[in-house]
Protein backbone atom coordinates (compact mmCIF):
# COMPACT_ATOMS: atom_id res chain seq x y z
CA UNK A 1 0.00 0.00 0.00
CA UNK A 2 1.18 3.50 -0.63
CA UNK A 3 1.77 6.02 1.99
CA UNK A 4 0.47 9.08 1.79
CA UNK A 5 2.92 12.01 2.26
CA UNK A 6 2.21 14.85 4.40
CA UNK A 7 3.81 17.98 5.65
CA UNK A 8 2.48 19.39 8.32
CA UNK A 9 3.34 23.25 8.69
CA UNK A 10 3.09 25.57 11.72
CA UNK A 11 5.01 27.83 13.95
CA UNK A 12 3.88 25.80 17.07
CA UNK A 13 6.27 23.11 16.18
CA UNK A 14 9.05 24.72 17.41
CA UNK A 15 8.63 23.15 20.50
CA UNK A 16 9.03 19.45 20.58
CA UNK A 17 6.34 18.39 23.14
CA UNK A 18 3.74 20.22 19.99
CA UNK A 19 4.74 17.74 17.53
CA UNK A 20 2.95 14.93 19.74
CA UNK A 21 -0.43 14.28 17.17
CA UNK A 22 1.96 15.01 13.81
CA UNK A 23 4.61 11.84 15.53
CA UNK A 24 1.25 9.48 16.20
CA UNK A 25 0.21 10.06 12.68
CA UNK A 26 3.38 9.13 11.58
CA UNK A 27 3.57 5.88 12.73
CA UNK A 28 0.16 4.78 11.44
CA UNK A 29 1.01 2.45 8.43
CA UNK A 30 -0.76 4.56 5.49
CA UNK A 31 0.76 8.13 6.73
CA UNK A 32 4.40 10.16 5.74
CA UNK A 33 4.61 12.85 7.90
CA UNK A 34 7.07 15.11 6.96
CA UNK A 35 6.89 18.43 10.05
CA UNK A 36 8.30 21.90 8.88
CA UNK A 37 8.51 24.85 11.77
CA UNK A 38 10.74 27.97 12.17
CA UNK A 39 14.29 27.53 12.90
CA UNK A 40 13.60 30.13 15.57
CA UNK A 41 10.40 31.67 16.98
CA UNK A 42 10.01 34.52 19.39
CA UNK A 43 7.82 32.57 21.59
CA UNK A 44 4.98 34.69 24.25
CA UNK A 45 7.06 33.27 27.09
CA UNK A 46 10.45 33.00 25.38
CA UNK A 47 12.55 32.80 22.29
CA UNK A 48 12.67 29.61 21.09
CA UNK A 49 15.41 27.66 18.95
CA UNK A 50 13.82 24.69 17.05
CA UNK A 51 14.12 21.55 19.42
CA UNK A 52 14.98 17.97 18.37
CA UNK A 53 12.88 15.41 18.45
CA UNK A 54 13.40 12.65 21.45
CA UNK A 55 12.66 10.05 19.02
CA UNK A 56 14.83 9.31 16.75
CA UNK A 57 12.44 6.96 14.58
CA UNK A 58 9.38 9.83 13.91
CA UNK A 59 8.96 11.79 11.59
CA UNK A 60 11.55 14.51 9.13
CA UNK A 61 11.40 17.62 10.83
CA UNK A 62 12.62 20.54 8.84
CA UNK A 63 13.96 23.88 9.88
CA UNK A 64 12.96 27.05 7.92
CA UNK A 65 14.28 30.44 8.71
CA UNK A 66 11.18 32.82 9.38
CA UNK A 67 11.05 36.76 10.32
CA UNK A 68 9.33 38.79 12.07
CA UNK A 69 8.64 35.83 14.53
CA UNK A 70 7.57 38.30 17.12
CA UNK A 71 4.35 39.15 15.39
CA UNK A 72 2.02 36.29 14.84
CA UNK A 73 0.24 38.26 11.65
CA UNK A 74 3.40 39.21 9.91
CA UNK A 75 6.07 36.56 10.27
CA UNK A 76 6.90 34.49 7.46
CA UNK A 77 9.07 31.46 6.45
CA UNK A 78 11.90 31.40 3.87
CA UNK A 79 12.92 29.10 1.20
CA UNK A 80 9.13 27.68 1.26
CA UNK A 81 10.06 26.41 -1.98
CA UNK A 82 13.03 24.51 -1.04
CA UNK A 83 10.40 21.90 0.71
CA UNK A 84 6.81 22.14 -1.47
CA UNK A 85 7.90 21.18 -4.58
CA UNK A 86 5.67 19.94 -7.32
CA UNK A 87 5.19 16.17 -6.37
CA UNK A 88 6.57 16.00 -3.08
CA UNK A 89 3.47 15.58 -1.08
CA UNK A 90 -0.11 14.42 -1.40
CA UNK A 91 -1.51 17.07 1.09
CA UNK A 92 -0.33 19.40 3.27
CA UNK A 93 -2.02 20.44 6.64
CA UNK A 94 -1.11 24.15 7.61
CA UNK A 95 -0.70 24.71 11.06
CA UNK A 96 -1.41 28.47 11.05
CA UNK A 97 -4.53 30.67 10.44
CA UNK A 98 -5.81 31.50 6.51
CA UNK A 99 -5.62 35.28 7.93
CA UNK A 100 -2.12 35.70 8.82
CA UNK A 101 1.11 35.86 6.43
CA UNK A 102 2.48 32.75 7.15
CA UNK A 103 -1.11 30.83 6.23
CA UNK A 104 -0.99 32.70 2.77
CA UNK A 105 2.11 32.12 1.86
CA UNK A 106 2.15 28.47 2.18
CA UNK A 107 -1.06 28.22 0.79
CA UNK A 108 0.21 30.05 -2.31
CA UNK A 109 3.14 27.92 -2.42
CA UNK A 110 0.85 24.89 -1.97
CA UNK A 111 -0.89 26.26 -5.42
CA UNK A 112 1.85 26.55 -6.85
CA UNK A 113 3.24 22.95 -6.81
CA UNK A 114 -0.55 22.31 -7.39
CA UNK A 115 -0.74 20.44 -3.90
CA UNK A 116 -4.00 20.10 -2.04
CA UNK A 117 -4.09 21.62 1.71
CA UNK A 118 -6.18 22.21 4.51
CA UNK A 119 -5.70 24.60 7.77
CA UNK A 120 -6.75 25.03 10.48
CA UNK A 121 -7.89 27.25 12.44
CA UNK A 122 -8.77 28.52 16.43
CA UNK A 123 -10.57 31.75 15.57
CA UNK A 124 -13.77 31.68 18.07
CA UNK A 125 -14.48 35.50 17.76
CA UNK A 126 -16.22 36.86 14.13
CA UNK A 127 -13.58 39.51 13.33
CA UNK A 128 -13.45 42.13 10.61
CA UNK A 129 -9.97 41.70 8.99
CA UNK A 130 -8.54 44.85 7.46
CA UNK A 131 -6.39 44.63 4.18
CA UNK A 132 -4.56 42.78 3.66
CA UNK A 133 -5.74 40.17 6.41
CA UNK A 134 -9.01 39.38 5.07
CA UNK A 135 -7.66 39.33 1.59
CA UNK A 136 -5.17 36.55 2.82
CA UNK A 137 -8.16 34.26 4.46
CA UNK A 138 -10.04 35.04 0.91
CA UNK A 139 -7.21 33.57 -0.77
CA UNK A 140 -6.86 30.68 1.69
CA UNK A 141 -10.36 29.42 1.70
CA UNK A 142 -10.96 29.75 -1.70
CA UNK A 143 -7.95 27.19 -2.55
CA UNK A 144 -8.60 24.95 0.24
CA UNK A 145 -9.13 21.16 0.03
CA UNK A 146 -11.03 21.58 3.38
CA UNK A 147 -10.67 23.42 6.66
CA UNK A 148 -10.83 22.21 10.31
CA UNK A 149 -11.78 24.18 13.57
CA UNK A 150 -9.83 23.60 17.03
CA UNK A 151 -12.97 23.70 18.62
CA UNK A 152 -16.96 23.93 18.92
CA UNK A 153 -17.47 27.65 19.25
CA UNK A 154 -14.71 27.64 16.31
CA UNK A 155 -16.55 25.97 14.05
CA UNK A 156 -19.66 27.70 14.86
CA UNK A 157 -18.18 31.16 14.26
CA UNK A 158 -16.38 30.07 10.86
CA UNK A 159 -19.40 28.76 9.79
CA UNK A 160 -21.37 31.75 10.61
CA UNK A 161 -18.59 33.42 8.37
CA UNK A 162 -19.53 31.69 5.32
CA UNK A 163 -16.87 29.18 5.35
CA UNK A 164 -18.30 25.91 3.74
CA UNK A 165 -19.30 23.05 5.88
CA UNK A 166 -18.48 20.09 3.09
CA UNK A 167 -14.99 18.98 4.16
CA UNK A 168 -14.65 20.27 7.69
CA UNK A 169 -14.35 19.00 10.93
CA UNK A 170 -13.79 19.78 14.58
CA UNK A 171 -10.52 18.27 16.10
CA UNK A 172 -8.98 19.68 19.24
CA UNK A 173 -5.41 19.87 20.23
CA UNK A 174 -4.05 17.00 21.95
CA UNK A 175 -1.92 16.05 24.79
CA UNK A 176 0.77 13.47 24.66
CA UNK A 177 0.08 10.86 27.61
CA UNK A 178 3.55 10.22 27.76
CA UNK A 179 4.46 13.22 29.03
CA UNK A 180 1.33 14.19 31.13
CA UNK A 181 0.27 11.65 33.76
CA UNK A 182 -0.71 11.32 37.34
CA UNK A 183 1.48 10.76 39.93
CA UNK A 184 2.29 7.53 40.98
CA UNK A 185 0.59 8.15 44.57
CA UNK A 186 0.81 10.46 47.08
CA UNK A 187 4.46 10.12 48.04
CA UNK A 188 5.00 11.54 44.63
CA UNK A 189 2.90 14.49 45.18
CA UNK A 190 4.66 14.98 48.60
CA UNK A 191 7.83 15.02 46.78
CA UNK A 192 7.25 17.13 44.11
CA UNK A 193 5.83 19.80 46.70
CA UNK A 194 8.49 19.74 49.04
CA UNK A 195 10.84 20.32 45.91
CA UNK A 196 8.56 23.54 45.51
CA UNK A 197 8.64 24.37 49.18
CA UNK A 198 4.96 24.18 49.52
CA UNK A 199 2.96 21.89 51.73
CA UNK A 200 -0.53 21.10 51.59
CA UNK A 201 -3.34 21.45 49.10
CA UNK A 202 -1.59 23.09 45.68
CA UNK A 203 -3.44 24.80 43.14
CA UNK A 204 -2.14 25.91 39.50
CA UNK A 205 -2.43 28.43 36.61
CA UNK A 206 -0.48 27.68 33.75
CA UNK A 207 -0.45 30.51 30.96
CA UNK A 208 0.45 34.09 30.28
CA UNK A 209 0.22 36.47 33.26
CA UNK A 210 -2.19 38.87 32.17
CA UNK A 211 -5.45 40.49 32.51
CA UNK A 212 -7.33 37.83 30.32
CA UNK A 213 -6.70 35.21 32.30
CA UNK A 214 -8.11 36.42 35.17
CA UNK A 215 -5.78 36.55 37.46
CA UNK A 216 -7.48 39.41 39.43
CA UNK A 217 -10.70 37.21 39.57
CA UNK A 218 -8.04 34.37 41.23
CA UNK A 219 -6.74 36.55 43.80
CA UNK A 220 -9.53 38.28 44.96
CA UNK A 221 -11.44 35.19 45.20
CA UNK A 222 -8.65 33.26 47.57
CA UNK A 223 -8.36 35.98 49.81
CA UNK A 224 -11.77 34.98 51.34
CA UNK A 225 -10.70 31.07 51.28
CA UNK A 226 -10.67 30.16 54.98
CA UNK A 227 -9.01 26.19 54.03
CA UNK A 228 -5.37 26.36 53.63
CA UNK A 229 -4.04 26.78 49.61
CA UNK A 230 -1.24 26.98 48.32
CA UNK A 231 -0.62 28.86 44.84
CA UNK A 232 1.86 27.98 41.94
CA UNK A 233 1.69 30.08 38.45
CA UNK A 234 3.57 28.77 35.84
CA UNK A 235 4.38 31.63 32.68
CA UNK A 236 5.49 35.28 32.39
CA UNK A 237 3.89 38.54 31.64
CA UNK A 238 3.02 41.77 33.15
CA UNK A 239 1.00 40.41 35.92
CA UNK A 240 4.26 38.70 37.06
CA UNK A 241 4.80 41.55 39.50
CA UNK A 242 1.08 42.29 40.27
CA UNK A 243 0.93 38.58 42.15
CA UNK A 244 4.03 39.09 44.17
CA UNK A 245 3.36 42.19 45.54
CA UNK A 246 -0.90 40.83 46.10
CA UNK A 247 1.06 38.14 48.19
CA UNK A 248 3.14 40.11 49.76
CA UNK A 249 0.73 42.72 50.72
CA UNK A 250 -1.21 39.31 52.06
CA UNK A 251 1.15 37.92 54.18
CA UNK A 252 1.30 34.93 51.22
CA UNK A 253 4.46 34.95 50.02
CA UNK A 254 5.22 31.06 51.76
CA UNK A 255 2.85 30.10 49.48
CA UNK A 256 2.26 31.56 46.26
CA UNK A 257 4.92 31.36 43.48
CA UNK A 258 5.48 32.64 40.11
CA UNK A 259 7.94 30.42 38.22
CA UNK A 260 8.89 30.66 34.42
CA UNK A 261 9.61 27.06 33.59
CA UNK A 262 10.70 24.96 30.19
CA UNK A 263 7.75 23.48 28.83
CA UNK A 264 9.18 20.09 29.65
CA UNK A 265 9.69 20.89 32.82
CA UNK A 266 5.81 21.97 33.63
CA UNK A 267 4.16 17.99 33.62
CA UNK A 268 6.33 17.19 36.62
CA UNK A 269 4.69 20.45 38.65
CA UNK A 270 1.43 19.63 37.63
CA UNK A 271 1.84 15.97 38.88
CA UNK A 272 2.50 17.51 42.20
CA UNK A 273 -0.53 19.60 41.67
CA UNK A 274 -4.32 18.90 43.51
CA UNK A 275 -5.96 21.72 41.25
CA UNK A 276 -5.70 23.45 37.89
CA UNK A 277 -7.42 26.83 38.42
CA UNK A 278 -8.21 28.10 34.49
CA UNK A 279 -10.20 31.85 35.03
CA UNK A 280 -9.65 33.19 31.70
CA UNK A 281 -12.19 36.47 30.75
CA UNK A 282 -14.06 37.14 27.87
CA UNK A 283 -12.32 40.28 26.10
CA UNK A 284 -13.59 42.13 23.02
CA UNK A 285 -11.12 40.97 20.85
CA UNK A 286 -10.36 37.27 22.60
CA UNK A 287 -12.13 34.02 24.49
CA UNK A 288 -10.44 30.72 25.12
CA UNK A 289 -10.07 28.66 21.91
CA UNK A 290 -9.35 25.83 24.22
CA UNK A 291 -7.34 25.73 27.25
CA UNK A 292 -4.54 22.92 26.47
CA UNK A 293 -4.23 23.84 30.14
CA UNK A 294 -7.17 21.73 30.97
CA UNK A 295 -6.21 18.49 29.18
CA UNK A 296 -2.61 18.50 30.82
CA UNK A 297 -4.75 18.80 33.81
CA UNK A 298 -7.11 15.51 32.94
CA UNK A 299 -4.17 13.90 31.41
CA UNK A 300 -2.19 14.36 35.10
CA UNK A 301 -5.36 13.72 37.31
CA UNK A 302 -5.54 17.04 38.48
CA UNK A 303 -8.76 18.63 39.45
CA UNK A 304 -10.15 20.98 36.99
CA UNK A 305 -12.22 24.13 37.61
CA UNK A 306 -12.17 27.00 35.35
CA UNK A 307 -14.92 30.03 34.22
CA UNK A 308 -17.47 29.88 31.18
CA UNK A 309 -15.40 31.70 29.22
CA UNK A 310 -15.02 30.77 25.33
CA UNK A 311 -14.59 26.87 25.10
CA UNK A 312 -13.68 26.25 28.60
CA UNK A 313 -17.11 24.98 29.87
CA UNK A 314 -16.95 22.60 27.04
CA UNK A 315 -13.98 21.44 27.61
CA UNK A 316 -14.41 20.80 31.14
CA UNK A 317 -18.25 19.28 30.76
CA UNK A 318 -18.74 17.22 33.71
CA UNK A 319 -14.96 16.25 34.62
CA UNK A 320 -14.98 19.74 36.71
CA UNK A 321 -16.50 22.68 37.74
CA UNK A 322 -17.30 25.60 35.54
CA UNK A 323 -17.75 28.93 37.62
CA UNK A 324 -19.18 32.46 35.56
CA UNK A 325 -16.04 34.54 34.86
CA UNK A 326 -16.41 37.63 36.73
CA UNK A 327 -17.98 35.84 39.40
CA UNK A 328 -15.40 36.29 42.79
CA UNK A 329 -18.05 34.86 45.26
CA UNK A 330 -18.61 31.89 43.23
CA UNK A 331 -15.10 31.25 42.50
CA UNK A 332 -14.44 31.41 46.19
CA UNK A 333 -17.22 28.98 47.19
CA UNK A 334 -16.22 26.15 44.63
CA UNK A 335 -12.02 26.34 45.22
CA UNK A 336 -13.22 25.98 49.16
CA UNK A 337 -15.21 23.10 47.94
CA UNK A 338 -12.68 21.47 46.27
CA UNK A 339 -9.91 21.75 48.87
CA UNK A 340 -12.49 20.54 51.54
CA UNK A 341 -14.30 17.69 49.73
CA UNK A 342 -11.22 15.18 49.14
CA UNK A 343 -13.61 12.62 47.88
CA UNK A 344 -15.22 15.06 44.85
CA UNK A 345 -12.42 16.13 44.24
CA UNK A 346 -10.64 12.96 43.45
CA UNK A 347 -13.55 11.62 41.57
CA UNK A 348 -13.45 15.12 39.28
CA UNK A 349 -9.84 13.87 39.04
CA UNK A 350 -10.85 10.55 37.73
CA UNK A 351 -13.36 11.67 35.32
CA UNK A 352 -11.20 14.08 33.89
CA UNK A 353 -8.35 11.40 33.11
CA UNK A 354 -10.99 9.15 31.40
CA UNK A 355 -11.91 12.02 28.97
CA UNK A 356 -8.07 12.54 28.35
CA UNK A 357 -7.91 8.83 27.64
CA UNK A 358 -10.81 8.62 24.94
CA UNK A 359 -10.81 11.89 23.76
CA UNK A 360 -7.77 14.14 24.11
CA UNK A 361 -4.69 12.08 24.37
CA UNK A 362 -2.94 12.38 20.71
CA UNK A 363 -3.63 9.08 19.56
CA UNK A 364 -7.14 9.11 19.45
CA UNK A 365 -6.41 12.84 17.90
CA UNK A 366 -4.17 11.14 15.66
CA UNK A 367 -6.72 8.79 14.63
CA UNK A 368 -9.39 11.57 13.65
CA UNK A 369 -6.92 13.72 11.37
CA UNK A 370 -5.97 10.06 9.29
CA UNK A 371 -9.26 9.78 8.71
CA UNK A 372 -9.34 13.44 7.44
CA UNK A 373 -6.46 13.14 5.21
CA UNK A 374 -7.76 10.17 4.02
CA UNK A 375 -11.19 11.43 3.00
CA UNK A 376 -9.71 15.11 1.86
CA UNK A 377 -7.53 13.09 -0.64
CA UNK A 378 -9.87 10.88 -1.62
CA UNK A 379 -12.29 13.36 -2.54
CA UNK A 380 -11.06 14.98 -5.77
Amino acid sequence: MKKLKVLTIGHSYVVASNRGIAEAIHFDPSIEMTIAAPLFMNGSLRPLALEKSSSTDGPNVVGLPAYFTRYNHFFFYRNLASIIKPGAFDLIHIWEEPYVLAGFQIARAAKIANIPYFFRSAQSLNKKYPFPFSFFEKFVLRNARGWNAGASLVYQNLLARGYPQKNSVIINLGVKGDLFYPARDTIEKDIIKEELNLKGPVLCFIGRLVYDKGLDVLMSALEDVKSHWNLIALGSGPYKEKIEKWAHENNFQDRVKVMLVKHDEVPRILRGCDILVAPSQTMPNWKEQFGRMLAEAFASKVTVIGSDSGEIPFVIAENGLVVGEKDIKGWTTNIELLLTNEQLRNQLAEKGRAKFLEELEVSAIAKKYIQFYHHLTSDK
